[in-house]
């Protein structure tokens, strides 16, 4: 009973196509290479795997509570090294000023002073 729908996906169609053009003493290398490589994929995905767990319960184990400040290795795009800004000692508390998209600052309408009607 057929459907007409191929079993073997693209990929493994290309494969065999590329192998059948190689001498027979080319393909059993090539051959064990993939496999190899495939293996090696997974042992190392697992091995990754044991790793994360390993370093996940490591971490549950140590005290939040350690002397002194904590210093984080960052690097990647969101690591800005010497060109973060520089912390201040104190830090000075500013006047709240009104400002952002609602505020007109100078052009807002005068308020007209003296009486008003009740």
């Amino acid at each position: 009973m057929s459907t007409g729908v191929p079993l073997a996906s693209g990929k493994s169609e290309i494969f065999e196509i590329v192998l059948q053009f190689m001498p027979d003493w080319v393909q059993i290398p090539v051959l064990v290479l993939v496999i190899l490589l495939v293996v090696g994929s997974w042992v190392f995905k697992i091995k990754r795997k044991i790793d994360r767990r390993r370093a996940a319960r490591q971490a549950q184990a140590v005290p939040t509570a350690q002397p002194g400040p904590q210093h984080r290795q960052s690097r990647g795009a969101d690591y800005l090294g010497p060109y973060a800004p520089q912390q201040q000692a104190q830090p000075q508390p500013q006047p709240a000023q009104p400002s952002g998209a609602d505020f007109l600052g100078a052009y807002a309408p005068q308020q007209p002073q003296g009486n008003t009607p009740a």
